[in-house]
């Protein structure tokens, strides 16, 4: 079983790679962040002639997460159980299902911007919402995986050269100690393989020629529960999809199961 999780920065301007790349990966269950896209309007005729189901939390702006399955859409829970307003907006940032016989949450968290922003408080107030709500299914005995875009470098290694966010963001102890705490549910981060250099980064920013300097970042996370995590036989970001013109600013995470 092949499963990945991709910030796809605009569904509707990604639609054609999104499409020939799920064809060409094989992939059978694709979490999906950054949609961009209100419910209605996500791509859900397309997809369904590749075969495949879609679960969406969507209401247009910038947020937007979907699950997108070939084999099997049940249970489907839309948004994040207790989690916080921003603004005295409920974001969609999360949305579950279970597909065959993984369960999977697709989750986009707040950036945070800035450590002294509303936004850093509201990021670690989600990230406590998001620990107890996935705790339940982390300790069961079925496979289970938190994927997305998490918005935070679990180590230095992950970042290429930290000095660089010193201040900022994405690196602070408190969101770390928020993943810390998201894995004590009984998760363990995925470590995919690089499939160039020597560093898995999953992000690179558009400006600064960031991308072709291997400028980059690994912000997009699966951590599964053991179940899921023994059942693991291959994990690479492809960082081919990366590349060219209309590209996401976010690779594709992939995992192969044995379930």
């Amino acid at each position: 079983m092949r499963i990945a999780t991709w910030n796809v920065n605009s569904v509707t301007a990604r639609l054609p790679r999104l499409l020939a790349w799920l064809e060409s990966s094989g992939t059978d269950v694709l979490c999906l962040q950054e949609a961009k896209v209100a419910a209605e309007q996500f791509p859900v005729e397309p997809l369904r002639e590749l075969g495949y189901e879609a679960a969406v939390n969507a209401t247009g702006r910038w947020n937007g997460v979907a699950v997108i399955s070939r084999v099997g859409l049940e249970d489907v829970v839309k948004g994040l159980p207790g989690g916080p307003e921003y603004e005295g907006l409920e974001e969609p940032r999360a949305v579950s299902a279970t597909c065959g016989p993984v369960r999977v949450w697709s989750v986009y968290v707040p950036n945070g911007r800035e450590v002294d922003h509303a936004h850093y408080a509201y990021k670690l107030q989600w990230f406590e919402a998001l620990r107890a709500a996935v705790a339940g299914d982390a300790g069961g005995g079925r496979p289970f995986a938190v994927l997305g875009d998490y918005n935070v470098a679990p180590t230095d290694d992950d970042v290429y050269d930290v000095a660089a966010f010193e201040g900022l963001t994405h690196v602070t102890p408190a969101e770390r100690a928020a993943l810390a705490a998201l894995r004590e549910t009984g998760l363990t981060d995925v470590v995919p393989r690089p499939l160039k250099y020597d560093h898995p980064y999953t992000y690179w920013d558009y400006r600064q020629l960031c991308f072709p300097k291997n400028r980059g970042i690994r912000i997009d996370l699966v951590y599964g529960n053991e179940a899921f995590s023994t059942a693991v036989k291959d994990a690479y970001v492809d960082r081919e999809e990366r590349k060219g013109k209309g590209a996401s600013d976010h690779a594709p995470v992939v995992v192969d199961l044995d379930v």
